[in-house]
């Protein structure tokens, strides 16, 4: 391991996230390599991360290494994700520049320079947008409403922020932190560490090998961490300005309904006791004392902090 990181002047690092896919490996990893050999002549690393694959597939990636150490693998003891899988490949990639694609052949390795040659443009993250998408309905549909939710909360506009092939320039993978489904989000907190992020229309295929590893529950999955991506990066260091900001305008609700109340009580035209709707308003507004408080709350914590604060600097002189 050591001596692997020793190693300078690798221009491309290839990290394959997979789980079970023994039978796609053979067919992915000589197109992998001839890519990256044409594009690079030589100085490339692949890596195969082996998310606890049950059906041989760490033996297969075995079998490559032996005939080209370039090939290298990592074998999870258990299944612990897609995005577990691309946090250790990026931890590991030495490349100036780092791709990312999935193992099951929808992608074409093949498309691999046209993304990297769209970094040459000023970019910092080119994501794969499956224009044309191979999938059944109940996938695409789905997939159609997540991209549309995402591009409007984080402000970046994309298609398909899903997409397994992506190529980066190696700051941004040693910048962002990924964990739970987190990768189904890379290009928006990419985008929100001020980093330059665009889309490439790609080729997609219908999957050749097995079958999908995702069922329903990533969607369940995926939005709660789409909750935990808005906590942690936009409003991190600023949780006033999300708890302050719902304090107030529950406040105000409250304040306006019991208003028009009194109003209504002081010109004799009902009656204070018999209306919930009284203590409807002065719930909005005990509730949005609270969450005012709380806003305040959270400043002074990450205000004591501050001294520990880590930022991600493009340029020092």
């Amino acid at each position: 391991m050591e001596e692997h990181r020793a190693q300078s002047g690798c221009q491309l690092s290839i990290v394959v996230p997979l789980y079970n896919e023994a039978e796609s490996l053979p067919e992915l990893i000589p197109r992998l390599e001839a890519v990256a050999e044409q594009w690079t002549g030589g100085t490339y690393e692949i890596w195969l991360i082996d998310d606890g694959s049950t059906d041989g597939s760490f033996e297969v990636i075995r079998q490559f290494h032996r005939r080209n150490s370039r090939i290298r693998g990592i074998r999870f003891r258990r299944n612990y994700g897609k995005s577990a899988a691309l946090a250790v490949g990026f931890a590991e990639a030495q490349g100036q520049y780092v791709v990312t694609i999935d193992a099951d052949l929808q992608d074409e390795p093949e498309e691999i320079p046209r993304l990297l040659a769209k970094l040459s443009e000023g970019y910092d993250l080119v994501s794969g947008w499956k224009k044309h998408r191979r999938d059944p309905l109940s996938k695409t549909l789905p997939s159609r409403l997540f991209n549309a939710v995402v591009s409007a909360v984080s402000g970046l506009r994309l298609h398909d922020f899903n997409c397994g092939l992506k190529a980066y320039r190696r700051e941004v993978v040693k910048a962002v932190q990924i964990y739970g489904e987190m990768h189904r989000y890379i290009p928006a907190l990419a985008h929100w560490e001020g980093f330059r992020v665009t889309e490439l229309p790609v080729r997609h295929h219908p999957r050749k090998y097995g079958r999908s590893k995702f069922g329903a529950s990533r969607f369940v999955k995926g939005f709660l961490d789409l909750l935990t991506v808005l906590f942690t990066t936009r409003f991190l260091r600023r949780p006033l300005h999300l708890f302050g900001s719902l304090g107030v305008l529950f406040a105000i609700v409250g304040f306006l309904i019991d208003a028009y109340l009194v109003i209504e009580w002081a010109q004799q035209r009902t009656a204070l006791s018999n209306r919930p709707l009284l203590f409807f308003g002065l719930g909005l507004i005990i509730v949005g004392g609270q969450l005012i408080s709380l806003g305040l709350l959270g400043e002074l914590i990450v205000k004591s902090s501050l001294w520990q604060s880590s930022y991600n600097i493009a340029e020092r002189l």
